[in-house]
């Protein structure tokens, strides 16, 4: 079991995450406190690191329930299927670190080249889901770009061995 904490570097906050691998792949649970909400979260990977099922909750009651294939088919809390994250693969929670792992493990060396994808973006304290682009590519070793490109923004992210964001500038910083 692994556990990492990141703060924003603007503002108050932070995040606690605990990790969980086992043969099956990955079990993550974390909490999210910002300015104004607080959320859990509880996000299931295969082993191959792709997320199979995603549960957001907000303090107050909201809740988003989604399951995945690992190929792009999602459904939601009900089984009813959810054609707007068609081609999705991973899950990005617009207020945690923890989830540019996910793309950042599952390609793996293929980072070595510029890799563009879709994923399942979260918006906190909203729960509103919608697809989005994104690009990755590794810079050096622990440094990997990452692309919002349907907005336009990039960041320089600063990893672990494990893929787990130590500095996202401007945004986080790794305390534990």
């Amino acid at each position: 079991m692994e556990t990492c904490r990141w703060i924003p570097e603007a503002g108050n906050g932070i995040e606690h995450l605990t990790l969980r691998r086992d043969g099956a792949g990955l079990f993550a649970q974390g909490a999210v406190i910002g300015d104004d909400f607080g959320a859990f979260y509880t996000i299931r990977c295969d082993s191959a690191w792709r997320v199979r099922h995603a549960l957001v909750e907000v303090a107050g009651g909201a809740r988003l329930e989604l399951h995945a294939d690992g190929a792009g088919r999602w459904q939601d809390g009900q089984g009813v299927s959810v054609p707007a994250l068609a081609g999705c693969i991973d899950i990005d929670l617009t207020a945690s670190c923890f989830t540019n792992t996910l793309p950042v493990r599952r390609l793996g060396a293929a980072l070595a080249s510029r890799h563009e994808i879709a994923v399942a973006w979260v918006h906190l304290p909203a729960l509103t889901v919608e697809a989005a682009r994104q690009a990755y590519t590794r810079i050096a070793p622990r440094l990997v770009r990452f692309e919002s490109l349907g907005s336009g923004f990039m960041a320089d992210l600063t990893v672990d061995d494990e893929g787990l964001v130590v500095h996202y500038p401007g945004l986080f910083r790794r305390i534990d």
